[in-house]
């Protein structure tokens, strides 16, 4: 098991996981370490990506469909050697 010293809390955190822990019976270290747990056990949420995200945006608008026009043929390219 490792262990991590905090440095700098804020005394009405500080204040704040003294009570939460007293409530659930237990001591300061053991209530941060459930927090932890907790928080750190959860399921992030799905986060689309950038692309995802504006398609389900504008998906209740409806599609566009664009007309792309057929290829040309490539060009001769330019000759600079007179």
């Amino acid at each position: 098991m490792s262990s991590i010293t905090i440095r700098n809390l804020d005394d009405d955190l500080k204040k704040r996981l003294r009570i939460r822990s007293a409530h659930h019976g237990r001591s300061m270290e053991d209530e941060a370490r459930d927090i932890l747990r907790t928080t750190l056990s959860a399921k992030a949420p799905f986060q689309p990506n950038l692309a995802e995200s504006i398609r389900q945006r504008f998906r209740s608008l409806g599609g566009v469909e664009l007309v792309i026009p057929p290829r040309e043929p490539m060009r001769e390219p330019l000759d600079f050697g007179r």
